[in-house]
């Protein structure tokens, strides 16, 4: 029973990182015999419902049939947790249906006979909080098999049901706000480059199909939510949201990488070198959407959803590396050609530039990535869309300060001809150091 603890308490610790789900979710477990299944994580209020049917239930032992009490469902919240890893390690023969720190819900016990074998119940949820569902086997050496259809939500005042998690429903609304910013971001975008066609290059129309983008995922992301909080099932808005999203992310890492090899406005080719990076990073962004897509649509109930959010940080992490490569190449390369083309003050204001892209991107990754990640981990459960709120807040200020500094001007701070600021700069040339 070793194996049986420690996958246990595996998946409880998984269980305290995994994001709170909604929607009405339709599952088949076929052949499992793992201990513990964790199926949804949901932030209940104090009008919640937990509705579960279960039908086609099977149990295939080595030995004898186990005792169907042995079997079932309950809720667990985070508090609990610790108390019921404590009883695990003091008894690692002991079954988590026995813990008094669980809601039970029911076992195999209550299922109809053969051959329907199935369960249909309703439960309030009368204690605000977040908990988790899960499906517990402690019969040693048995596997089962069932069709599952769960349905968490929260009754509004009137009545109607809301399937977004407690700390969600303000999702849809905080979206479409977003949206409209970046729709009124791309008019004045067009607008700038309208004004200064003279200096517009096609790095700047690809930055225009990266805000249209951005905003038609917001657009999509919005109606998802809104949907699965009416009804619970997203009508189809989900696909157009991943669609968007793949789109919108390799645009961006694109535009970043681009953009940093100074492609367009400093010179109309890219070297082998920026291209491999390219040829590294959009596959790469193939796959981690695709892990996206799975992490997103089916759940921890899955017996590879550990793995497919390894490769998606991995990922992640790999292209996010990889796009600082070519801001650091050209940095360098700014560095060496104005030791010998005479062109000091044009030469110091693009290292300057290139220089503070540098940062820019390093602090957007570094809070998208580190900062959010902790205030989903730290925030209470209603207050999980403030993580999203923040990601959203840092994601609009990194694209206002990237736009703004490589945006289509006549005249720009490349343009330097003034002799005495030459000289100046010929000198902050030769003292400057541009570490990174």
């Amino acid at each position: 029973m070793g194996k049986t603890a420690f996958t246990t308490v595996v998946l409880f610790l998984l269980f305290l990182v995994c994001p709170s789900t909604a929607e009405i979710k339709s599952l088949t477990i076929t052949s499992d015999t793992r201990p513990m299944i964790l199926l949804e994580k949901f932030g209940f209020t104090h009008t919640g419902h937990v509705t579960i049917a279960v039908s086609e239930v099977s149990v295939v032992a080595a030995a004898t049939q186990p005792d169907p009490s042995r079997l079932g469902f309950f809720l667990l919240n985070e508090e609990s947790l610790l108390q019921v890893l404590i009883e695990i390690q003091q008894n690692p023969n002991f079954c988590v249906l026995d813990s008094r720190y669980t809601t039970h819900l029911f076992t195999f016990r209550d299922l109809s006979p053969p051959p329907t074998a199935s369960f249909n119940r309703s439960y309030p949820v009368t204690s605000p909080n977040e908990f988790s569902l899960f499906f517990a086997n402690c019969a040693p050496e048995s596997s089962v098999s069932m069709a599952v259809h769960t349905e968490l939500f929260n009754l509004d005042a009137d009545g109607s049901r809301d399937y977004l998690s407690a700390g969600q429903t303000q999702l849809p609304s905080l979206y479409f706000l977003f949206s409209l910013a970046y729709f009124a971001f791309l008019t004045i975008w067009l607008y700038i480059c309208h004004t200064n066609r003279l200096s517009l290059h096609r790095i700047h129309l690809l930055m225009a199909s990266l805000l249209l983008m951005k905003a038609l995922n917001l657009i999509c992301a919005a109606e998802d939510k809104h949907y699965v909080k009416v009804t619970g099932t997203p009508h189809g808005w989900d696909i157009l949201f991943y669609i968007f999203q793949f789109i919108r992310v390799v645009l961006l890492f694109t535009v970043i990488v681009l953009i940093g090899t100074g492609w367009s406005f400093l010179k109309p080719f890219l070297q082998e070198r920026e291209k491999k990076v390219l040829m590294v990073v959009i596959p790469l962004q193939v796959l981690a959407n695709l892990a996206s897509v799975i992490i997103g649509e089916t759940g921890p109930f899955i017996k590879d959803w550990v793995t497919w959010n390894q490769v998606f940080l991995l990922v992640d992490i790999i292209c996010c590396c990889a796009i600082i490569f070519p801001i650091v190449w050209s940095i360098r390369s700014l560095r060496e050609t104005s030791k010998t083309d005479g062109k000091a003050a044009r030469n110091l204001a693009k290292l300057t530039l290139f220089r503070q892209f540098y940062i820019v991107v390093i602090g957007y990754l570094y809070f998208t990535r580190i900062v959010v990640f902790a205030l989903k981990t730290i925030a209470a459960y209603k207050y999980q869309w403030v993580s999203n709120l923040a990601e959203e807040t840092a994601s609009l200020a990194f694209y206002v300060v990237m736009f703004y500094m490589f945006r289509p001007v006549e005249r720009n701070e490349y343009f330097v001809l003034d002799e005495e600021e030459e000289e100046a700069a010929e000198i902050a040339l030769k003292e400057e150091e541009f570490e990174l």
